[in-house]
């Protein structure tokens, strides 16, 4: 396993993240059918340690919070918890009530609070912002955020998916009062979605923030041919919405990524993840596992170098999209069978 430190800060993290969306109870929250329960996630958190995996991401609204449970329940019997980076994300609406969601200074508070008890933890290495809330000042969210860390609650913040005029501002707001500044920004970055390589990476290696980005194979459809349909690929609502294009564009470049597969003799998603590695800002890659294979893969990527010529190949089919996935509202939880980024 290759590591690397996180942001300015003195947090290393593997250069992978086992995201734990995949893990939790699928009569909760915004899930389909490919959850997988407390005992049939075991073997991925053991295999992803025993890999040499040590940060993992998860969040308050992933399968109605079941999966903090499980991510927190498996890492304790597995692991020492200084050995490990837990990361968990608050912004979504857990129960449909006033200030059950958003960033508000009551709602993150209450958040931070009900994760360490699902996770079993005095604290989180890394707390993030699940998306922009227009409804709250920034300057509330931002100070309430530094008072988290300055409790002890959690000992480095972070955001996720939101315009980079935003981040900045946030970031500014927090140096110039002498607050906690985010270390890392978890965003949507892959082959089909380029979008944060023209504004929010070069911030992000200005500023010396690390980027974790979500969703790093297009929900699969990077591992696979473009004929391919999986059990999450035709019950994933999200990853319909933010994949809803799949044009001529995006085609050519799931070809692309099997040619280079093939010519190297190794899997599409091996491909797929090693390009992240060619983008500076970027620390560790948010993996999804449902199968064995999958940490595999992920783990072969840290291997891979790609030459100028196939790099030239994944890269030139792609067009400008329009941004997605930052204004993301999810409507109640009773009503819906997805899951936030």
């Amino acid at each position: 396993m290759k590591f690397t430190k996180l942001g300015t800060s003195g947090l290393t993290v593997s250069r992978l993240c086992l995201g734990c969306m995949t893990y939790g109870d699928t009569t909760k929250g915004w899930h389909g059918d490919w959850l997988l329960n407390e005992e049939e996630s075991r073997p991925f958190f053991r295999k992803a340690l025993e890999s040499g995996i040590n940060f993992f991401d998860t969040a308050n609204v992933y399968a109605g919070g079941t999966s903090e449970e499980i991510t927190g329940k498996l890492l304790r019997e597995m692991a020492q918890r200084d050995e490990i980076v837990l990361a968990t994300k608050a912004y979504f609406p857990w129960r449909q009530a006033p200030n059950a969601g958003g960033n508000s200074r009551k709602a993150l508070m209450q958040a931070i609070d009900d994760s360490l008890v699902r996770l079993g933890t005095d604290y989180v290495d890394l707390f993030q912002i699940h998306r922009w809330d227009d409804e709250t000042p920034i300057e509330e969210t931002m100070e309430a955020l530094h008072d988290i860390v300055k409790s002890g609650k959690a000992l480095h913040i972070g955001a996720s998916s939101m315009y980079a005029w935003q981040f900045a501002k946030a970031q500014e707001l927090a140096r110039a009062n002498g607050w906690t500044r985010f270390i890392s920004m978890q965003n949507q970055l892959n082959l089909l979605y380029r979008e944060e390589e023209r504004e929010m990476l070069p911030l992000c290696e200005d500023q010396g923030v690390s980027a974790i980005p979500w969703s790093p194979l297009a929900r699969g459809r990077l591992a696979r041919a473009n004929d391919e349909e999986t059990v999450r690929s035709k019950t994933d609502g999200v990853g319909k919405a933010l994949y809803k294009d799949d044009d001529e564009a995006d085609r050519a470049i799931i070809e692309a990524v099997g040619e280079v597969a093939k010519t190297r003799g190794v899997s599409r998603a091996s491909v797929a993840l090693a390009w992240h590695f060619t983008k500076p800002a970027v620390a560790a890659p948010i993996i999804g596992a449902s199968k064995e294979h999958h940490i595999d893969a992920a783990i072969a990527a840290l291997d891979i170098d790609l030459s100028t010529e196939e790099l030239a190949a994944l890269e030139a089919p792609y067009r400008p999209k329009s941004p997605t996935g930052m204004g993301m509202a999810l409507p109640p939880m009773n009503q819906v069978s997805v899951e936030a980024g």
